[in-house]
């Protein structure tokens, strides 16, 4: 059942997105407008660009929509600017105005173990919650949690085409310099950088990156599905030099063949 619109609209239409319920699918990409992921053009255009068919949905300027089917499952991906606070108002617009059920993050992240090579693929279980804004909602020892049985169909996703991958925790953040042990201008970083950084990597969390904590928080909180498909675009363990789009197009597919095989699940159970 829909709730009622949310508080920010623009002509009858969630503001943010301005999607309306007919032209969300039940499942639903987000990627982020970013120049590392290496695309040519806006990259929910390059998701869709996998579609068999495919429609522009809607174009805020803030997000660009794509609604169409994927091997003849229907699918919607939503490209939007980067980190948890952006991430949730694009999350609410769907959640609240639409009955979208399946959400995934598809992107990029920095390795953090030794195993790790930058194109690798991270299918997240969980995530640690370092960034701020699902702190907004629930409390810190509210876990991030993964639907498992879509962590299951986009392991198996990726290991029908060959891609190399892994499963376990990713760890999200607000910063993308100190924050992850990077230092910033002239050099700066502190101790207590350093120490976070080998913390999580002594805990044998495999990846940082800014959005899964806050996908997995609120679909966890509001019973639907959530999963995050990354690639790795640099280690920061071994020294792997950053590599733009590494990756990415394997995520993609992952995720989408994913959803192939839960949509096939979920019906086989009705």
């Amino acid at each position: 059942m829909l709730n009622k619109i949310g508080p920010f609209t623009i002509n009858g239409k969630p503001a943010f997105t301005g999607i309306t319920p007919e032209q969300a699918a039940p499942y639903v990409i987000f990627v982020v407008k970013d120049p590392l992921h290496g695309c040519e053009k806006d990259v929910a255009e390059e998701v869709a660009d996998h579609f068999d068919t495919r429609v522009l949905v809607a174009d805020t300027g803030m997000c660009r929509t794509y609604t169409g089917t994927y091997k003849g499952v229907d699918v919607t991906v939503v490209s939007c600017g980067s980190g948890a606070p952006e991430l949730e108002i694009i999350l609410m617009d769907f959640m609240m105005n639409t009955d979208a059920s399946t959400f995934i993050r598809v992107g990029g992240s920095g390795g953090l173990q030794e195993q790790m090579s930058v194109g690798d693929l991270v299918i997240a279980t969980g995530a640690v919650r370092d960034e701020g804004t699902s702190h907004a909602y629930v409390p810190a020892q509210f876990p991030a949690i993964a639907d498992y049985q879509l962590v299951a169909c986009m392991k198996q996703a990726a290991e029908r085409n060959g891609f190399k991958h892994h499963l376990g925790i990713t760890r999200s953040v607000d910063s993308e310099y100190v924050g992850v042990g990077r230092p910033a201008r002239n050099g700066y970083i502190l101790e207590r950088h350093k120490e976070q950084f080998e913390l999580w990597h002594r805990a044998g969390v495999l990846n940082i990156e800014r959005e899964a904590a806050i996908l997995l928080t609120l679909t966890t909180l509001f019973g639907l599905r959530g999963g995050v498909v990354n690639a790795i675009g640099d280690n920061f363990v071994t020294g792997e030099p950053f590599l733009a789009g590494a990756g990415f197009e394997h995520a993609v597919v992952t995720a989408l063949d994913g959803i192939v095989l839960l949509d096939a699940e979920l019906k086989k159970n009705l």
